[in-house]
Order: C-alpha cells, then structure tokens, then sequence
C-alpha cells in the first residue's frame, strides 16, 4: 500500500470545483473535511500507532487524539457544512466528550444508524483507518473477495489502472481506502458474473466515470478510469460525479456503500 496524499486530494478537490460548478459546494466542503483528516492522519504517524493483527481493525480506529479533536471538527462543520450538518454540529457541541467517545465508537457501516451520526463517525475515523492499513501484514496475493481485505469493509468504488493495452480493475474499500484487485467481470455485492446482466452508464460530463451497475441485485458502485485521465484522484472524483448517483436511484439502482459526502 502507498501512503496517502492528502494534498493531492486537497487540490483536486478544488480543481475539479472551479470545473464542475453544480458540485462545487459540496467539493468544497470535502476539501475541508480532507484537510482536518490530514491532521488526524499526521497524528496517528507521530503517535506512532500500528496495528494489532490479532484485533478487528474496525476496533482500533477510535484513539485518544481523535476525541481531543473531535470538538475542532464539530465546529469545521458547524462553520462549513450544508445546513443539516451544521444544524447535528451545534446540537454535538453541547455534548460531554463521553458521548462524542461513543458516537465515534459507533460503527459508521451500520445502514440503520443516524446519518448524521455516521457522516461524524466515518470522517473522523477514515483517516486512522488509513493510517493502521499502512501498518497492516495482510497478505493480498490471491484474493478475491469483494470485501475489503484489510479491514473487512464494504468497497467505495472501482479504478481501472492502465495495464498492457487495456485497464486493470481493482477495488477501493469505504473505510480505510485500502485498494485490492477484483475482476472486471464481476458484481461486488452479489458475484453476478453474467456480462450481460452487468450494464455499465456514462456520461458526456463525466467521460472518465462511470456507473457499474448489477440487474440482478440492483446494486451498483461507480469507477474511476485512469486509462482516460490519468489526474483522476479517484475518491475526489467519485465525488464530482454526484449527477450519476442521482441518475442510478432514478434508474432503480442502490449504491453498495454511499460515500463520505452520503452521495
């Protein structure tokens, strides 16, 4: 695994929202919260954190550091974030940090829980999940689940990195943006393995991503081709590309995991 380039994302993130207009609000704020998830990223290294091979690593993420800069973030959202947001931010403010320990300690993949709750949880975490992944002695050579094999997690999106003459297809987990290798011809959520029952969907906006979607389970994720434009910052991008998740619902298309922004 290569360490994470936060600046990258960060500058992306601004670039693509001079670009995109219609997406520039929500890319904004996601250049914020990626600049507070550097600081907890860097925290973790000075800590010196690793992980505990005999220990879920979904266990590990909720550290010391991260509930003293809990309250920084609450008011990075208050200040920055959509209305809803901001509205959860004040009414977390007046919280003890007892309860900010157990909203952290929540776990952010549970569909049922308050997404507010999940957005505070999942954005605090992510970048300590990163972190410990670099730390993790998983071995990949061989597999092939469509789970993440550092940490369990469900996938966030696909990429397609140039390989030969055409792309290879790998997998990006929604948790610790660990990235794996996975067939091209293959749902995620439900091994579907005929081609014909796996549509794929563009658009003109968007040339580089796409819908991959799954008439079988009505699941989809989107993908990142790097073999079109090799700037892509795939997390960054998936995020620009918000009109295509609008388009899978109205198509009947449920996302597999909806990513930090809730798109």
């Amino acid at each position: 695994m290569t360490r994470p380039d936060w600046e990258k994302r960060i500058r992306r993130a601004r670039e693509l929202a001079a670009q995109y207009p219609a997406a520039a609000q929500v890319l904004g704020f996601y250049g914020e919260i990626a600049v507070f998830q550097k600081h907890v990223f860097e925290a973790a290294a000075a800590d010196d954190l690793h992980a505990d091979p005999t220990r879920p690593l979904c266990e590990q993420l909720v550290v010391s550091g991260l509930t003293n800069r809990f309250p920084a973030f609450v008011e990075l959202v208050e200040k920055k974030g959509p209305p809803g947001l901001a509205k959860a931010a004040r009414e977390l403010r007046q919280q003890t940090p007892g309860q900010w320990r157990a909203l952290l300690d929540s776990q952010p993949d549970d569909e049922h829980a308050d997404p507010t709750h999940r957005f505070f949880a999942r954005a605090c975490r992510q970048p300590v999940a990163e972190y410990l992944a670099l730390d993790s002695r998983v071995q990949f050579a061989g597999y092939t689940g469509s789970s993440c094999p550092v940490c369990d997690g469900k996938p966030q999106l696909g990429v397609l990195r140039p390989e030969g003459d055409g792309g290879k297809r790998s997998l990006i987990c929604s948790c610790c943006a660990t990235e794996w290798e996975f067939r091209r011809i293959l749902c995620p959520n439900c091994a579907e393995e005929d081609h014909g029952k796996l549509p794929r969907f563009s658009a003109e906006d968007f040339p580089h991503v796409r819908v991959e979607a799954c008439e079988t389970c009505k699941r989809y994720l989107k993908s990142v081709d790097l073999t079109l434009n090799g700037l892509a910052v795939p997390v960054v991008d998936e995020i620009a590309a918000a009109p295509l998740d609008l388009w899978a619902a109205e198509h009947g298309y449920q996302k597999i995991e909806l990513n930090l922004m809730g798109l």
